[in-house]
């Protein structure tokens, strides 16, 4: 085709050739202005970004690592030996259970060591429980009643319950022993589900019944627990707190319909039933009681239905803030537990959910049983250990002397893995091998016979434990102990309910005492092999708390200190023994002991002889060491 030929349409090729050059200079130029474009906003978006420049400096020498190793320390032997029968205890827990599965059948009953005829040895109270009334004359156990047992000084015991007045039927639950009316004589306070029981003892063995006019019976519809003797006014006497667990009728547990997995009836949860407010009956030292729960600021109710809050089942005293005075913990079966501090002026100011001990570490509520509270690491620090439900591990609550701000250690301690299985009731703290720290025990059983059937995790019978208190030599401070160190006896599996110690056969060390509901006790006789040292402290106070009940003991040798207390009232509806035993390890002297007593007086009795008992009477007197005995 020539350059003048043009198609007949009018398109001429040439033309579109001249402006297919000029649309391609218009292209390179444009994609020249926009590449310069680019640069600029990329250089300026780097600018504006740049990374600021570092000064460099030259480095320092790092200082050594210290590496801590635990110390190499053999785990003690503390074998306990089962002398149930050979100490001549024949008791038989009778929990009414009889196939209508009601909740009390389950919870137990409670213990007490504590010298009656003033004989300086530890006797023995078991507290019993009854058949249901229309069960009532179908077995020979129908007429059960509290035992009674007189200690030889050897540990071996004599049953003096029959014309002792203790030998009465109901539906027993807890015991607390104190002198209430300061003529020497323990007498016994006894709860239950129902009207309680204020025994007087009146020497020679014999108990009168006197809660009708002493006015501390409680309701005829109230549960009873835990309870125990304390001097909350500072006036010199001993007043009385109950704890009650939940409003309860035969009637209303047998209308509910609790079943295991598989349709069986089970026994109740404590979720159904309504709270119930405790007691602090004020001592008026004249063999009467006033009931001063209300105006004492103890009776917490629900804000959203202004019901009673508490489902109390453990509790004990201490000074948490150190200023003086008792306050009062009270464990709580799913809800809260309750801190009561005192005020020093007859009141009391419920603290347990800014103290940090009303809930787990969640926020959440558990199911509480057993309490009690000690200096476990001998400094200012106080340790609160509260025994709770299967799946749901041992608290720990520790907090400094005066802080009365706690945090749950029982994980970073270790007794909170080891714990976890177990539904636990009875707890305390005591020297199991005199080493001067002392060791966590926890009797445990479940409420359901067939657990295993539901939950292959959970038995009905389980063992007791021992945690070992290695102090800060290992990487955790509480140390579950094998059979292989306390023996075979010691962890034989049982219904586990309240439980006690005290030194039974006047050696030294701490032997035990588990209550098992519906089933025998286990006395448990302590044959530790450490051969460490001790001293024990039987305090004589004056005025009307003559067994000195609240008194602390401070013992110090060389840059060591230990403490004491005396405080019967800890673990589950159960009482340990008055005379207080503090362990030295393998010191064989110590430079000074103080008496710290209930009134603040402070009494030093200078140095002491090891591996002795010794009583110490309250005195003006700089030392008042008036009986030693070995």
């Amino acid at each position: 085709m020539q350059e003048s030929e043009k198609y007949e349409d009018g398109y001429d090729p040439d033309q579109d050739e001249q402006n297919d050059a000029v649309v391609g200079v218009a292209l390179k130029w444009s994609l020249a202005v926009l590449v310069v474009l680019g640069g600029v906003v990329g250089g300026t978006v780097w600018w504006l970004n740049r990374p600021k420049v570092v000064e460099v400096s030259e480095p320092t020498e790092l200082a050594d690592v210290q590496i801590r190793e635990s110390e190499d320390v053999d785990i003690p032997q503390i074998p306990f030996t089962d002398i149930t029968d050979a100490a001549s205890i024949g008791f038989v827990h009778e929990n009414g259970a009889a196939g209508q599965k009601l909740l009390p059948e389950t919870m137990g009953g409670g213990c007490a060591f504590f010298d009656f005829d003033n004989d300086g040895d530890q006797d023995l109270l078991l507290v019993n429980s009854q058949t249901w009334e229309e069960f009532a004359g179908e077995s020979e156990s129908s007429e059960s009643t509290l035992a009674l047992y007189r200690n030889d000084g050897k540990g071996n015991f004599e049953d003096v319950t029959e014309g002792s007045g203790l030998d009465v039927t109901l539906y027993g639950m807890g015991v607390a022993c104190g002198d209430y009316d300061g003529d020497g004589l323990v007498d016994l306070y006894i709860t239950a589900v129902g009207p309680n029981r204020l025994f007087h003892n009146e020497g020679n063995g014999k108990f009168a019944d006197v809660t009708s006019s002493a006015g501390v019976a409680g309701g005829k519809q109230d549960w009873g627990t835990s309870c125990g003797w304390f001097d909350y006014d500072h006036d010199g006497d001993l007043d009385l707190f109950v704890c009650n667990y939940v409003t309860w009728s035969k009637e209303y547990d047998l209308a509910q319909d609790f079943k295991l997995t598989g349709g069986d009836r089970a026994y109740g949860r404590p979720q159904n039933f309504e709270g119930a407010f405790p007691y602090l009956f004020r001592n008026d030292q004249n063999g009467k009681f006033t009931d001063v729960t209300e105006s004492a600021g103890l009776e917490i109710r629900n804000s959203a239905t202004n019901v009673p809050v508490a489902k109390s089942l453990g509790v004990t005293f201490d000074d948490f803030d150190s200023d003086g005075w008792l306050d009062i913990i009270v464990a709580n079966d799913t809800v809260q537990n309750l801190l009561f501090r005192n005020n020093q002026d007859g009141t009391f100011r419920e603290v347990g959910a800014i103290s940090g001990v009303a809930f787990d570490m969640n926020g959440m509520a558990r199911g509480a049983m057993g309490i009690d509270s000690a200096p476990f690491r001998n400094n200012d620090s106080i340790g609160i250990a509260i025994g709770n439900f299967s799946n749901e591990m041992t608290a720990l609550y520790v907090s400094s002397g005066q802080s009365m701000q706690f945090v749950d250690e029982a994980i970073a301690s270790g007794l909170g893995p080891s714990t976890r299985l177990s539904l636990t009731f009875g707890v305390f703290f005591f020297d199991a091998d005199l080493d001067g720290r002392v060791d966590l025990f926890t009797a445990n059983g479940h409420l359901e016979e067939d657990i295993n059937r539901v939950q292959p995790s959970q038995f009905y019978k389980q063992s007791p434990q021992l945690f070992w208190n290695c102090g800060p030599r290992f990487q955790t401070e509480f140390l579950l102990l094998s059979d292989s160190s306390v023996g075979e006896d010691f962890s034989a599996p049982l219904v586990g309910r309240g439980a006690s110690y005290a030194d039974i056969d006047g050696d030294g060390d701490l032997d035990i005492l588990i209550m098992a509901t519906g089933d025998k006790p286990r006395l448990l006789r302590n044959d530790q092999l450490t051969r460490n040292h001790w001293l024990r402290f039987d305090l004589e106070g004056d005025g009307s708390n003559p067994h000195a009940i609240g008194a602390e003991i401070r013992v110090e040798f060389g840059d060591e200190v230990r403490f004491g207390k005396i405080m019967p009232t800890r673990s589950y509806l159960s009482q340990v023994e008055l005379p207080e035993t503090i362990g030295l390890g393998n010191a064989t002297a110590v430079d000074r002991v103080a008496i710290y007593w209930p009134d603040g007086t402070v009494q030093d009795i200078g140095a002491v002889d090891v591996d002795r008992v010794h009583r110490v009477r309250k005195s003006n007197l700089q030392t008042a060491l008036v009986n030693e005995r070995s």
